[in-house]
């Protein structure tokens, strides 16, 4: 749609477990990398957790303490890199 911007937040993290974030303003989603690959997609997260999030001592102890157990999410399923012979 012209004329929109969605505003999209993206932060790297020095953790052992996530990797990055990306929280999308409108959809309130919240996108994280794990440090294994894994990528989650949380719903319903207000901008304030996102927030705290970045702000964290540790990005891990607050996602499993403050996210995972509160906001629906889907794991995205890996995708296949070709490499070709």
């Amino acid at each position: 749609m012209w004329g929109c911007r969605m505003a999209l937040h993206v932060a790297e993290f020095q953790s052992s477990a996530i990797d990055r974030a990306a929280y999308e303003d409108e959809a309130h989603t919240l996108d994280l990398w794990y440090a294994g690959g894994d990528r989650y997609r949380y719903f319903d997260v207000p901008m304030e957790a996102y927030r705290a999030l970045r702000e964290a001592s540790s990005a891990g102890e607050y996602v499993n303490r403050e996210i995972k157990p509160h906001y629906r999410y889907e794991i995205e399923q890996r995708r296949r890199r070709f490499r070709p012979d």
